[in-house]
């Protein structure tokens, strides 16, 4: 009995983690660039709405969902999903790159834009589908989003524990490794952390600073939509409801601390702020306001893990030098 609890704990503490794993390696690689996107929520919120709307099209233009193509059913939804997060990220970057708006304010605008985007646009589907209750279903579309290893099954607590998920979990960890590697070991990951560190240096060093914003900022933002999508189309088995998504926008943010701005490091503790999340589930006889103080324990190990490390003050275990300072060439 205690073994079985064990192995579904740390696969609920899996699945909570994945949507605040691409939200944090998108965050990372945004803020690797000098960018401070506070918008990441907003931005979650509109790839998990875009994949909906894509979803809800392509199941609305077949005769019988029966016809459904496999392939298609997984690849518009995704495509929608990497568009609409990629406009919130050229959105984010024209304001705060081009025009040189302030980066907080700019990330807290973009957060409130993309959750009423998402809101206004479920409850437009909601109508359009003549559901009595308010939510949209995509079932048969899910269902390809959470197919498991045909095996998976058979191989004990090792299969239930790494191979009983959809394809967008070991997407997200390949994502994050990819990202920890580009960082690390590429020159181009030199490069992006040299205009994190100080833009004036790398600009003088003939790199360009505004691309590499751009770039660092709008593939982050692709990244941690798809945390949006995996959450609908995973997680919630493919049901779209308005202020669903919870405060896992947040929470991936305060990963990155976490995380110490490493990709591969937000892994581990992806599936520690999700375990954290739902421990409060697994503890008998807790009263309702308790478990809202267990919920906080992911932002409070973030607190500890921030303070310990800026005690120590090692240059690895803190974040860019120029995040979330707007790069004035002129002043170079």
């Amino acid at each position: 009995m205690v073994t079985g609890t064990i192995i579904t704990f740390l696969q609920r503490a899996v699945v909570q983690g994945i949507p605040l794993l691409y939200g944090a390696t998108g965050e990372i690689m945004t803020e690797k660039s000098g960018n401070l996107n506070l918008g990441i929520p907003g931005i979650m919120y509109v790839g998990g709405i875009s994949g909906v709307i894509g979803s809800f099209m392509y199941e609305q233009s077949l005769e019988s969902l029966d016809m459904i193509n496999p392939v298609l059913a997984v690849l518009i939804p995704l495509l929608c999903s990497m568009l609409g997060s990629l406009i919130m990220g050229l959105i984010y970057c024209f304001l705060t790159v081009t025009l040189r708006a302030n980066q907080n304010v700019t990330g807290l605008a973009i957060t409130t834009f993309g959750v009423g985007f998402g809101n206004f646009f479920g409850g437009s589907l909601v109508k359009l589908s003549g559901s009595e209750i308010p939510s949209v279903a995509l079932t048969k579309t899910s269902s390809f989003f959470r197919a498991t290893l045909p095996f998976a099954e058979n191989t004990g607590w090792f299969g239930k524990i790494f191979l009983s998920y959809g394809f967008m979990a070991y997407l997200a960890i390949i994502v994050a490794l990819l990202c920890a590697f580009f960082l690390k070991r590429t020159r181009g990951g030199l490069h992006l952390r040299a205009v994190g560190e100080n833009p004036a240096t790398a600009d003088a060093a003939g790199i360009n600073v505004e691309r590499s914003k751009y770039l660092a900022t709008c593939i982050g933002s692709v990244i941690a939509g798809l945390g949006g999508l995996y959450y609908v189309m995973d997680y919630a088995c493919g049901v779209w409801s308005n202020e669903g998504f919870g405060d896992r926008g947040w929470l991936a943010i305060a990963l990155v601390i976490f995380a110490i701005w490493k990709p591969d490091m937000s892994i581990f503790g992806s599936i520690l702020f999700g375990g954290l999340y739902i421990v409060y589930l697994y503890i008998p006889g807790l009263a309702l306001r308790t478990q809202e103080l267990i919920k906080m324990l992911p932002y409070v190990v973030t607190i500890i893990v921030l303070i310990i490390s800026s005690m120590r003050n090692k240059k690895e275990n803190l974040g860019p030098a120029a995040l979330g300072l707007s790069y004035f060439r002129e002043e170079r």
